[in-house]
């Protein structure tokens, strides 16, 4: 082939390449219009569960909505409000965020409530701009998580969670403090929008005790908030709420019987930063402890997060007060040794990770039946995906006794 042919090959290629983009951007264009509820929600903490309430908001007043979540469970969730799982041959891409509004503009769907699934600044704005658009931007909350990508200081947080702020639209938010709300309506209105606090004191223990999980008041306020502004009734919108799926990362606490122990199971797998997680977990720890209490801390720890798995090993040892603590998944040795240099007692560390491919009988015999007393409280932590957190997941909250 001649230097001449090939250029006029690369060319066409290239051509081809350029006409088959812009052949999908008008297609999608198309569809965002067909769509005039989207709904693009971002933060630290919450995101999965919000994305959820107020698709279950609109749902439950006749508005025909999808959803797709990207935390601990990837999920797509179709206008009859039944998840469909997300299987991915390789890594994650915002580009998937495309099959959502496929699928909503094909269903006849009339609202679209969509995780942002981006970390990086950068692709944030590809996915606010490109593809959702949205006209009402929520942020949960500003939180220090994923510190290597979203800067060291909470206002460096801030500005790039807000890459996700909408164009003329409205932004919703339930960080209470005052300097990031300041933050986040200077944003807003350089992008033409206006901030809404939701308020969680608005949010009664009466609200709260409707859920089948520990629902957080924060969280319900920004969904009421975003049924407020889409001319949803309270009562309607909390309904839906209650009716809707939980996302499998929820806080739940399960009462269970174990080789004739009783057995508490907190599962705090889906909160990833360090302020929530001590906050939730002494809590959790104050309200179960008792005399005849063994406190377990379960830390599973992903192969990609060895970062988060020394964080974790810190929070456990330095923040918090366990009788034991119980290693998951990856780096054994390691968070071993950051938690005996923590001044942890070794023989209080229970090894329990994919090195020793246990099987469930054999975790539940460590963690339950070797513990001192009758009533054994296990808080499992960090991440919800190794063999072993999922044995147990399904143990405890997939039905069986």
């Amino acid at each position: 082939m001649g230097p001449v042919t090939l250029f006029a090959v690369c060319t066409l290629l290239c051509v081809a390449v350029v006409g088959t983009w812009w052949l999908e951007d008008r297609r999608h264009r198309a569809r965002l219009r067909r769509l005039p509820v989207r709904v693009h929600v971002n933060g630290t903490r919450g995101k999965s569960t919000v994305t959820r309430l107020i698709a279950g908001a609109l749902r439950g007043a006749g508005v025909p909505t999808v959803a797709k979540t990207t935390g601990s469970a990837a999920a797509l969730i179709p206008v009859d409000g039944v998840d469909v799982p997300i299987r991915r041959r390789g890594q994650p891409t915002i580009l998937e965020q495309l099959g959502v509004f496929r699928h909503a503009a094909h269903t006849g769907a009339e609202a679209v409530v969509i995780e942002c699934m981006a970390l990086d600044p950068g692709n944030q704005v590809v996915s606010e701009e490109r593809m959702v658009r949205s006209t009402i931007g929520v942020m949960t909350n500003v939180r220090e998580d994923h510190q290597d990508v979203m800067g060291e200081s909470l206002e460096e947080i801030a500005d790039s969670l807000l890459s996700t702020c909408p164009r003329d639209g409205v932004l919703v938010t339930g960080e209470q403090d005052p300097a990031l709300v300041e933050r986040m309506a200077r944003a807003a209105e350089e992008r033409g929008s206006r901030l809404v606090v939701a308020r969680p004191e608005q949010v009664s223990d009466e609200d709260l005790a409707r859920f089948d999980y520990v629902s957080f008041a924060e969280n319900v306020a920004v969904a009421l908030e975003v049924g407020a502004l889409l001319g949803v009734d309270r009562e309607v919108a909390l309904q839906g709420m209650v009716a809707a799926a939980a996302d499998p990362g929820v806080l739940r606490y399960v009462e269970a019987t174990v080789g004739g122990k009783r057995v508490t199971w907190i599962n705090l797998f889906a909160i990833n930063d360090s302020e929530s997680v001590i906050l939730v977990a002494r809590s959790a720890l104050e309200k179960h402890r008792g005399p005849d209490t063994t406190t377990v801390g379960l830390l599973n720890n992903r192969l990609d997060r060895e970062q988060r798995a020394q964080q974790f090993a810190d929070i456990a040892s330095r923040k918090l007060e366990f009788d034991r603590l119980a290693l998951l998944g990856a780096y054994e040795r390691s968070v071993r040794s950051r938690l005996v240099e923590n001044g942890f007692d070794d023989e209080r560390i229970l090894l329990l990770g994919e090195q020793r491919r246990l099987d469930l009988a054999s975790m539940l015999e460590l963690l339950v039946a070797d513990a001192p007393t009758q009533h054994v409280v296990l808080v499992a932590m960090v991440n919800i995906h190794s063999r072993q957190a999922e044995l147990l997941l399904e143990h405890f909250e997939g039905g069986e006794d």
